[in-house]
């Protein structure tokens, strides 16, 4: 019997091997998406509407 660490480790291998063989087999495209713009820290968003809320439909009543 192997200790638990050993048979962690072998399993830990098999699924980076496991990983590997996959990323070689299916080709990868990357889109070239430009980054989300960040809203600053402390600073209220000028598009908040104080008057929103919520809207409950009722569909089984």
């Amino acid at each position: 019997m192997l200790p638990p660490f050993i048979i962690e480790q072998i399993r830990q291998r098999e699924e980076r091997d496991r990983q590997r063989r996959e990323n070689i087999s299916q080709p990868r495209l990357e889109l070239p998406v430009a980054p989300l713009p960040v809203a600053p820290l402390g600073v209220e968003s000028e598009e908040d509407d104080p008057d929103r809320g919520i809207v409950i439909l009722d569909l089984l009543g």
